[in-house]
């Protein structure tokens, strides 16, 4: 009997209009230009965290989210963090407010595990960016700098999420 192929999204977020938040989006369309594995799914979902919450909830086996992230470092300093699912589901209280038109990806992951719509495990990789406050178009080029180094990252990560044997492809 053949296993099911795990399907994994790779998702890229962020806005494109204020430089480095743009790094996940350009870190997902420069992966799918290279061609990507079976069972894996690419999309930019630019600020659109509503639109993943509901992708994710279609039934992948995991979730590779690419983001600019501030952590401290210098500028184009890449993490690759997994978040607390357990954390992030607790439940959503009467009078909590989620925007859906404003979904930060920890927000979008708290909404999706609040309502039992993903049980996979969740890879974030990470930009710390240099410039996110002002409106401007492309990468400063400490980030632009860590794209490729981020889809070495991607790669890698797919492999071993694919490999995974404590999660299985749903069948």
């Amino acid at each position: 009997m053949r296993v099911p192929e795990k399907q994994i999204l790779v998702a890229g977020v962020g806005n494109a209009w204020l430089q480095d938040d743009a790094f996940g989006g350009e870190c997902a369309r420069r992966f799918e230009a290279r061609g990507v594995p079976d069972g894996v799914t690419v999309m930019d979902f630019g600020t659109g965290g509503l639109d993943l919450a509901y992708e994710i909830m279609r039934g992948y086996d995991a979730l590779v989210l690419l983001d600019a992230s501030r952590q401290g470092g210098a500028p184009g300093t890449l993490y690759v963090l997994e978040p607390d699912m357990e954390e992030l589901g607790k439940p959503i209280e009467d009078g909590d407010v989620i925007n859906p038109h404003g979904m930060d990806p920890q927000t979008m992951l708290r909404f999706v595990g609040a309502i039992g719509g993903f049980s996979g495990r969740v890879v974030v990789i990470g930009c710390e960016p240099g410039e996110v406050d002002d409106v401007g178009l492309g990468l400063t080029p400490a980030v632009e700098g860590a794209v490729d180094r981020a889809l070495a990252l991607v790669s890698e990560t797919l492999d071993e999420l694919r490999r995974d044997a404590a999660y299985p492809a749903a069948g």
